[in-house]
């Protein structure tokens, strides 16, 4: 940890870890919804630290790891067979469809690049008037409303050779489909700030009230994570179940109402198919027919294919806190960041990732 930043800082971090210490009674079961935060628990060694009574879940939290394969098969499909000119995130490129990924159809002759803004899409199209330009717009609600922003832009700017292939996720709905399943062992849940921002709390509000569950919004730094792990203990000690928010710096109770207006603008809440977990209802977004013009999928007329391989990957079971990555037979054996067998193991964001980098010999 580092003293120049107060989120790092080590003295308030040990004070922080003697507070769970000292408030801790019994056996609790905390998830984390957010790479980020796997990320900021594996680096900081946070888990080790925490009372022997707390165990950590980590839950859905990374947009890249959940999408499904006939996504990655559709883009590689538009890319070779319809030559379009592809744009992608550089996390997407090396995560396995049902019999390569992205990176080996650019070695097959594939253009497909990598952007860091989805607005970089209106540019490219622009100046690339007689081709066709697919962009991969995936995402939770923290990207969602950029990529609607793109569609709005084209629109506008009557450019009519951009199209978008949706992964676009919404998490309070996943969150509640966890909550509800009879399997689903948490006790209590660390909500996402990036996405709150977006969102806002209300719906994590119900949630908290009907399942029995503190919610904590949380940042990525590791004092902000202890500082959530604490707050949500205290809470459950003390058999209270609200939502509570230290990390209102970043974070108000409405969200951001100009983001959620283009959001909701451009996309409407769809049934959406969630890698390892399956097909939920109305856990995702798809363009509102206003907008189906720039649905890459009716442009190019492509089908979901219905049988995709069986993957050996148990992201699933991680996701729901049935597993751990370190469970995985193939976790660091026959499964590694050069040669991964599921997607958790190549995003940024990934927790097999996050504990392949921080904790494999932990």
């Amino acid at each position: 940890m580092s003293l120049s930043n107060p989120y790092r800082n080590a003295e308030y971090g040990e004070k922080l870890v003697k507070a769970i210490h000292s408030v801790t009674t019994r056996p609790w079961r905390i998830m984390d919804v957010c790479g980020g935060q796997a990320h900021a628990i594996a680096k900081y060694n946070l888990e080790d630290r925490l009372p022997k009574e707390i165990q950590i879940i980590h839950g859905p939290g990374c947009p890249v790891c959940v999408t499904p394969q006939y996504t990655i098969d559709s883009a590689i499909q538009f890319a070779l067979k319809h030559q379009a000119i592809l744009l992608s995130f550089g996390d997407m490129l090396r995560v396995p469809g049902s019999d390569y990924d992205l990176l080996k159809a650019k070695s097959m002759g594939g253009d497909i690049r990598i952007i860091y803004s989805p607005l970089d899409a209106l540019r490219i199209a622009q100046e690339n008037p007689h081709r066709e330009v697919v962009l991969f717009a995936i995402g939770f609600e923290t990207t969602a409303p950029i990529h609607a922003q793109v569609v709005l832009e084209a629109d506008r700017l009557s450019i009519r050779n951009l199209s978008l292939l949706t992964a676009l996720f919404a998490v309070p709905p996943i969150i509640e489909h966890l909550c509800s399943l009879p399997d689903f062992k948490v006790d209590g849940i660390l909500a996402a700030g990036h996405v709150c921002a977006i969102t806002g709390l209300s719906e994590y509000n119900r949630l908290a009230e009907q399942y029995h569950i503190p919610f904590t919004v949380t940042g990525f730094e590791p004092v902000d994570i202890l500082l959530g792990i604490y707050t949500n203990i205290l809470q459950l000690e003390r058999k209270r179940y609200n939502v509570e928010n230290p990390y209102a710096r970043m974070v108000s109770h409405g969200g951001n109402s100009k983001a959620m207006t283009v959001l909701n603008k451009v996309f409407q809440p769809a049934t959406q198919e969630w890698r390892g977990l399956g097909s939920i209802p109305m856990t995702g977004f798809t363009l509102r027919r206003s907008f189906s013009a720039f649905d890459a999928c009716r442009r190019f007329k492509t089908l979901h294919p219905v049988n995709c391989k069986k993957e050996s990957c148990i992201a699933g079971e991680i996701m729901k806190g049935l597993a751990t990555p370190k469970s995985c037979p193939h976790f660091a054996i026959g499964c590694r960041p050069e040669l991964p067998l599921g997607a958790p193991m190549v995003s940024s964001e990934g927790v097999c990732a996050a504990y392949y980098r921080y904790r494999k010999h932990a």
